[in-house]
């Protein structure tokens, strides 16, 4: 009887161990990591037509949906989305065009008001994993990011290559021309230059993001935007994979990154993965060695749960040392910061970091979740916040 316990016990004692032992096999499949990381295959607008974007609340031919084509073949689905103010101007002439996807978007009323008003300003939206552009908290973002200047605010976003509509399948090498196929056409077609250029990004995104934000930075001629707000941001996938909980309790690869040689290995086995931490450093130094202005604001609320709000502090400091000469350490720079950090009770807290050249902020919000936050009017205001620095 007691042998017959104990056999029944290590079983239940084993099961878990080779439970976890068969996912670490699955981690370090590259299918399996796309997946993972990208969560492409969850559509989640699948009873809606993206291409009547009213069915997500916008007026009609508010957005315009269009396509973008790659260097390398690939075709993007992308919106380009009125702020509300101009939409009521311009609400007959509007109203008096057809609806749905355009297949020249350069003959529609919406473009021209975007390409011929010398004072109008384009987020370009990078969004996160999963989903696409017209899923879940990303309709109340786009309001959110044009309510500060509601005649003037137009938004361009865009799926990734392997999201939604797009062709392809998602990779970090594939990323990159996604967002310089956006970048070209905000710039190029529409003709509107990056000094009224803001990229906004969340999650996922922002990793992309800052990957466009460093190519263009390392140009010659470089090319640097009016600004960049990023929500929820991460250090770097293997970063994030040795913090990330499921619903910010149940630890994945969390028991490993507590050997420090394993989890090294297997980070080894990470195909994509994102350094959005040594992007943004090198970011800030090639402006500050070249003089060029540059405004940056990371966002996090501390009850996010997918990405850990620590990951905010880390690339601030990534940001912020690489604009000293000779660095800073963490630790230095959380004394220095200790000074000049605000405090706004349920409002979280507020850093602002002036270098030679820039700005660099870091806002660390109570309450906003992981997308909840990006409907929420910190982001309107970090948006008018750039756009009024000079």
């Amino acid at each position: 009887m007691i042998a017959t316990v104990l056999k029944i016990g290590s079983i239940l004692a084993a099961a878990p161990v080779g439970v976890y032992a068969c996912f670490l096999g699955l981690v370090v499949n590259r299918y399996f990591q796309a997946h993972a990381v990208y969560l492409h295959a969850a559509q989640m607008t699948w009873f809606k037509d993206l291409d009547f974007p009213e069915m997500f609340g916008f007026l009609h031919n508010q957005v315009t949906p269009f396509s973008l084509t790659t260097t390398d073949g690939e075709t993007l689905y992308a919106w380009h989305i009125l702020p509300t103010g101009l939409y009521y101007k311009h609400e007959s002439e509007l109203l008096s065009e057809s609806a749905g996807f355009a297949s020249d978007i350069t003959k529609r009323r919406g473009f021209e008001l975007l390409r011929d008003d010398p004072e109008v300003v384009l987020i370009l939206h990078f969004h996160g994993a999963g989903g696409t552009v017209g899923s879940g908290y990303r309709t109340p973002n786009y309001r959110a990011l044009s309510a500060g200047k509601p005649d003037k605010i137009h938004v361009l976003t865009f799926d990734y290559r392997g999201f939604g509509r797009s062709t392809g399948s998602p990779t970090e090498r594939g990323l990159l021309p996604d967002g310089i196929a956006a970048v070209e056409w905000v710039t190029k077609v529409a003709g509107i230059p990056p000094e009224r250029i803001v990229l906004f990004a969340q999650s996922m995104g922002t990793a992309v993001a800052a990957a466009i934000m460093e190519h263009y930075a390392l140009e010659s001629p470089a090319t640097v935007f009016r600004g960049t707000v990023m929500v929820a941001p991460f250090v770097d996938v293997p970063t994030l994979v040795a913090t990330y909980r499921i619903a910010g309790t149940i630890p994945i690869l969390g028991p490993l990154a507590k050997f420090p040689a394993l989890f090294s290995y297997l980070s080894t086995f990470i195909h994509d993965k994102w350094l959005t931490g040594d992007r943004i450093a090198q970011y800030v130094r090639a402006n500050e060695a070249n003089g060029r202005k540059y405004r940056l604001t990371f966002v996090h609320a501390k009850d996010d749960f997918d990405v850990p709000w620590t990951h905010t502090p880390q690339l601030f400091w990534r940001a912020a040392s690489a604009a000293i000469p000779g660095g800073i350490t963490f630790n230095e720079l959380e004394v220095e910061k200790g000074s000049i950090r605000r405090d706004l009770g349920e409002g979280g807290t507020v850093v602002e970091w002036q270098t030679g050249n820039g700005i660099i902020r870091e806002e660390i919000v109570k309450y906003g979740l992981h997308d909840v936050i990006m409907g929420n009017s910190v982001v309107t205001v970090a948006v008018m916040r750039i756009l009024d620095s000079n």
